[in-house]
């Protein structure tokens, strides 16, 4: 009996194996309803590749490289027409002197506000041998005391040549409210023979090289003064004068 099942279990030589009850699926693989293993290939999600149009690229840049050349050809033509405008009409500032300083007023009014009135003499300077200075409408020239503007007045209109001198005659008026501090400053200040004014100018000018007027540019000038007196009706005598004057667009 032993000898018997001792068969059964070891088959004999050349006897082929039992089927195996469940097939073999190598891992990685589905089963088709027919038992054959289907095998699919891993999922690769596509990524669209964008190309750029090497035409469209390369005219931007060929446009945006010309623009460039230009605005510096440009730069260079204009620096080399202001040099050479330079060096043929030289061009110097116009100067300003204070000749004479007169107070026609100067008083307390009942609301205690400072009325000032002045006439002030001055002479504009032409320097240039090629250009005329053309004077336009809204100049203004000013006196100050203490970083407060005392009066002020108008400048005329007019034209002026090659190295010129005009005198001008300008009448000045103003009225500071809360006048009475600084006319008792004023009054202090008047003890000491020594008053520090400001006269400020603001001239908007317009150039002349030969027949062709050019765009306006303004003309700031700060005279710093110091006079020995404030009384009303004198002829003010100016002991120091110390003027400067640049341009602006």
């Amino acid at each position: 009996m032993a000898d018997h099942q001792r068969l059964r279990i070891h088959p004999m030589e050349g006897e082929a194996p039992p089927p195996p009850t469940t097939p073999l699926v190598p891992p990685g693989s589905s089963r088709s309803e027919k038992g054959v293993p289907l095998n699919h290939p891993p999922l690769l999600r596509s990524v669209p590749a964008i190309y750029s149009k090497p035409g469209k690229r390369s005219c931007c840049c060929k446009c945006m490289c010309w623009t460039i050349s230009l605005f510096v050809l440009l730069l260079i033509v204009l620096a080399a027409i202001v040099g050479i405008l330079y060096l043929v009409f030289k061009p110097k500032l116009p100067d300003y002197s204070v000749d004479t300083l007169r107070i026609s007023d100067l008083r307390l009014n009942f609301d205690m506000s400072l009325y000032a009135k002045f006439d002030v003499k001055i002479t504009a300077n032409n320097p240039n041998k090629k250009i005329g200075i053309y004077y336009e409408k809204g100049g203004k020239l000013s006196v100050w005391y203490t970083n407060t503007r005392l009066c002020e007045g108008s400048l005329p209109q007019f034209y002026q040549g090659h190295q010129n001198k005009t005198v001008l005659d300008v009448s000045l008026s103003g009225q500071v409210q809360s006048g009475s501090t600084l006319m008792k400053a004023l009054q202090q200040q008047q003890q000491t023979g020594r008053i520090p004014l400001d006269l400020k100018v603001h001239a908007p000018i317009a150039i002349k090289l030969g027949r062709l007027k050019l765009m306006k540019i303004r003309v700031l000038g700060e005279c710093l003064l110091v006079v020995d007196s404030l009384s009303s009706n004198n002829l003010i005598s100016i002991k120091a004068s110390n003027c400067k004057f640049r341009m602006k667009l």
